[in-house]
C-alpha cells in the first residue's frame, strides 16, 4: 500500500501581514503613551492639577469613542487597506500636533484629534486578521498583534525620557508622529487582500479560506444590535477597557506619587510591567488555540482562558498598599498580563460570532462602549485623586472587573453560538416585502 503523501505546508505570508499589524499597534501605543510618561514632568512644567489631567485624558477617550462609532463602518465599507490608511494618517498628524500645545486646552485638543485617528486601529487590524487567518489561528494572531500595545508601552518609557531630556518634550511627540507616517507609506505600497496578493501561494490562500463560507453582504447596525453576541462583546469592553486606560495614563503618576520616581527612573518599572503584559497577550491567545486543538469546544477554550486571565488580575487589589516598589510592580505586571491575555480572547469574539463583513462594525461598537466607560473613569479618577490622593478604590475596581465581565459574557452567550444574521435578513424581507435592505 503506497504511503500517503504529507500535506503541503500552507506557507507563512499571512504572518508577514500580522507583523505589519504588530508594528502599527506598537506605534499606536507609543503615540498614546507619550503623554502618560511625560505627565509627571509636564504637570510640574505647565501646572495642571489632577482634575485637569483627567479632563485631558477624557478628551482622548471622548474622541476615541466618537471615532469608533464611525471607524468600524468605514473599515467595513472601504476595506482594511484604505480604512487603516485613513486612521494612521490622522493619528500621525495629531501626534505631532502635541508639540504645539502650551496649556490644558491645547493638550486636550491634540488628544481629541489623536483619539479620532487611533480609534481605527483595532477595527482595521481585527478585520485584517479575519481576512487573512482561518478561525483556529485568529486568537493567536490577535494575541501577537495586540502584544504591540505592550511593546509600545515598553518603548515609550525607554525612548521618551531620553528624547525629552536631549531635545525637549516637543521632540518626543514629533518623533512618534514620524514613525506613524513611515508605517503608512509601507502599508499603502505593500498591502493587498489575500485574493489580490500575487505573492501569496495557492496553498496558503486555500488554507486561509478553509473555514465554511461566510456571507459577504454588509450588515446594518440595527441588525447587529438585536443580538446578544453583540452585547456580550460590548459588556466585556465596557467593564474592562477602563482598567487598561488606567494602566496607560496613570501608572507613571502612581509610581511618581507613591515611590518618588523621577522621569528617567520610571523606565525600568514600566518596562517590567509591560513586558509581563506582552507575555500575557501572546500566552492568552496561544492557550485558547491550544485547547481548541486538543479537542475543547471554542466556547470552553475561550472562556477557560478568559477565566485564568481574570484570576490573574485579582491580586492587584493589594498594589496600592505595597510597602516596596517591586512588590507593587510585580502585582501590577501580573494584572497587565491578565488583561492582555483577556483582551486577546475578547478581541477574537467578533470574528468567532459574526461573519467577516460585520467584524469591524462589531469591534467599533464594543470599542465605543469601552471608550465611553474609559472617559467616565478618567474624569472620576481625576476628581478622586484630587480629593483623596488614594489609588486604593481604583485598584479594588480593577481586581473585580474581569470576573464580573466574564459572568456577564457567559450569561449573554452561554455557548458562543454565532449570531443568526441570515435569519434576521429573512425576517426583514418578510416584514417589508419589496423593500431594499439598508446599507
Amino acid at each position: 500500500m503506497p504511503a500517503t503523501a504529507p500535506a503541503a505546508k500552507p506557507g507563512n505570508y499571512r504572518w508577514r501581514v500580522c507583523a505589519m499589524l504588530l508594528a502599527a499597534t506598537t506605534i499606536n501605543y507609543v503615540d498614546r503613551q507619550v503623554l502618560g510618561v511625560l505627565a509627571p514632568y509636564l504637570q510640574q512644567q505647565i501646572g495642571w492639577n489632577e482634575i485637569e489631567y483627567g479632563y485631558i485624558v477624557t478628551a482622548f477617550q471622548a474622541a476615541y469613542a466618537i471615532g469608533l462609532l464611525c471607524a468600524g463602518a468605514i473599515v467595513d465599507r472601504y476595506g482594511s487597506r484604505i480604512g487603516y490608511a485613513i486612521a494612521i494618517g490622522v493619528w500621525s498628524l495629531a501626534a505631532m500636533s502635541h508639540a504645539l500645545a502650551a496649556g490644558v486646552v491645547g493638550f486636550a485638543l491634540a488628544r481629541f484629534a489623536l483619539g479620532l485617528g487611533e480609534s481605527g486601529n483595532f477595527p482595521a487590524a481585527i478585520k485584517t486578521v479575519a481576512e487573512w487567518f482561518p478561525r483556529r489561528e485568529r486568537a493567536l494572531a490577535v494575541g501577537v498583534f495586540n502584544s504591540g500595545s505592550n511593546i509600545g508601552a515598553i518603548l515609550a518609557p525607554l525612548l521618551v525620557p531620553l528624547i525629552a531630556a536631549r531635545w525637549g518634550w516637543q521632540a518626543a511627540f514629533l518623533f512618534t508622529g514620524l514613525l506613524s507616517g513611515t508605517w503608512l507609506a509601507v502599508w499603502l505600497l505593500w498591502y493587498r487582500t489575500p485574493d489580490q496578493q500575487r505573492r501569496l501561494s495557492a496553498t496558503e490562500l486555500a488554507y486561509i479560506r478553509s473555514d465554511p463560507p461566510e456571507p459577504t453582504a454588509r450588515v446594518p447596525w440595527r441588525r447587529l444590535l438585536r443580538h446578544r453576541q453583540t452585547w456580550a462583546f460590548v459588556a466585556a469592553k465596557f467593564m474592562t477597557d477602563p482598567i487598561w486606560w488606567f494602566f496607560l495614563f496613570w501608572l507613571p503618576k502612581f509610581l511618581h506619587a507613591e515611590y518618588g520616581l523621577s522621569l528617567l527612573q520610571l523606565g525600568p518599572p514600566l518596562i517590567v510591567i509591560f513586558v509581563a503584559a506582552d507575555v500575557g497577550s501572546i500566552a492568552g491567545g496561544w492557550l485558547a488555540g491550544r485547547l481548541i486543538r486538543q479537542g475543547w469546544s471554542a466556547n470552553r477554550a475561550r472562556k477557560g482562558a478568559m477565566l485564568l486571565c481574570a484570576l490573574a488580575v485579582v491580586p492587584i487589589v493589594f498594589a496600592a498598599r505595597a510597602d516596596h516598589l517591586w512588590v507593587a510592580v510585580a502585582l501590577i505586571g501580573l494584572a497587565t498580563a491578565g488583561h492582555q491575555g483577556w483582551s486577546a480572547n475578547v478581541l477574537t469574539l467578533p470574528s468567532d460570532l459574526f461573519p467577516r463583513p460585520a467584524v469591524a462594525s462589531v469591534v467599533g461598537i464594543g470599542g465605543f462602549a469601552g471608550a465611553v466607560s474609559g472617559m467616565m473613569i478618567a474624569t472620576f479618577i481625576g476628581f478622586l485623586l484630587q480629593a483623596t490622593g488614594s489609588y486604593v478604590p481604583v485598584f479594588l475596581m480593577a481586581g473585580s472587573a474581569y470576573l464580573l465581565a466574564l459572568v456577564v459574557v457567559h450569561l449573554l452567550v452561554p455557548r458562543l453560538a454565532p449570531a443568526a444574521l441570515n435569519a434576521d435578513a429573512d425576517a426583514d424581507a418578510d416584514a417589508e416585502p419589496g423593500a431594499r435592505t439598508p446599507l
